[in-house]
């Protein structure tokens, strides 16, 4: 996997203003993706994010890239865990989650509606998928928008903003590392007195 291609994948992700993204990696063996998938964690994991198959085939696999913490404080907003809940999550924890999420997606091809709450879609707007069926939404970018649709422009517009800087920042060199943002809580233990 080129590192462009993760960089084109992940950037908001990278830059802390997304939870977590989403994406493919096809490859020609599954020791190949291992090693990828070991090599991107050395790099990330300094920086607070974590990189794991979500689902895998011998050729492919859909990667999660995220931000642990955030996960975790995302899925126990009020909105969200009832959500979660409702869809026969046992638990709300992010272990729990994203075990149940990977089960989920390894028994069947369809993605599950609420995958959208592991990836900063507003619970509103996921919700609205699943009440009107994928219909009737009010603006269609990284998701389907049924609320805030200028808060929902916004942050597309801030997601693909992001995409552009980093991808110029890492034509003209800069490194993986140097463009991943750390988490809030590692620079204050870093600079703690």
């Amino acid at each position: 996997m080129s590192e462009q291609q993760f960089i084109r994948n992940t950037a908001p992700t990278l830059a802390g203003i997304k939870t977590g993204s989403l994406f493919p990696y096809h490859y020609s063996s599954k020791q190949e993706a291992v090693k990828a998938l070991r090599s991107y964690n050395r790099r990330l994991t300094p920086k607070g994010l974590r990189l794991m198959p979500l689902r895998m085939t011998d050729t492919f696999a859909m990667l999660y890239l995220y931000r642990p913490g955030r996960l975790g404080r995302d899925l126990q907003q009020q909105d969200a865990a009832a959500l979660l809940r409702q869809a026969g999550y046992p638990d709300c924890s992010e272990e729990a989650c994203l075990r149940e999420l990977r089960r989920r997606l390894s028994a069947c091809e369809a993605f599950p509606h609420e995958i959208g709450l592991f990836l900063s879609y507003p619970p509103e707007d996921v919700c609205g998928f699943i009440e009107h069926r994928a219909a009737d939404c009010k603006c269609v970018g990284c998701w389907k928008v049924y609320g805030d649709e200028a808060a929902a422009r916004s942050t597309f517009a801030r997601y693909q903003k992001c995409t552009d800087a980093y991808l110029r920042q890492s034509a003209r060199g800069l490194s993986l590392e140097r463009l991943t943002v750390k988490t809030t809580k590692q620079i204050e233990k870093e600079y703690k007195p």
